[in-house]
């Protein structure tokens, strides 16, 4: 048996209808404060995009390097390609993301791996140890 997911105790159907006005209340005050501050052009532009996604309209993957994207319940089964710093990464929205940046689920950083010293290193760090 599957379980439903509950934002704060709400199904995502009641979430799809509720106003934006009521779902802001729902977010932490950080997500609310950037949500009542304004949507600046660029986000417009990618919400508009999503939502011609969702409706079947777009057949070119979603690209953006707007991290600091707030998902909203509408988002739900719509993959955007992230800018990791690097490469776009493909994220999946899903409904346990809903009130999460975009931004959060896109990796910036990678393991360092640090090989044998190179040229002109000094004597006492050519001496790696062996396992």
């Amino acid at each position: 048996m599957v379980k439903e997911f509950l934002y704060r105790g709400i199904s995502k159907e009641d979430l799809d209808n509720t106003s934006l006005e009521k779902l802001f209340l729902l977010f932490n005050s950080r997500q609310r404060r950037s949500l009542t501050r304004g949507i600046t052009d660029g986000k417009r532009k990618l919400i508009e995009e999503i939502k011609s996604a969702k409706a079947g309209k777009l057949k070119n993957p979603i690209k953006t390097h707007l991290r600091d994207l707030i998902i909203l319940p509408y988002m739900v089964g719509v993959t955007v390609n992230t800018f990791s710093g690097k490469e776009f990464r493909p994220v999946a929205i899903t409904t346990e993301m809903i009130g999460h940046y975009l931004g959060e689920y896109v990796i910036t950083n990678k393991k360092v791996s640090h090989g044998a010293p190179g040229v002109g290193a000094s004597r006492s760090s050519l001496y790696v140890p062996l396992k």
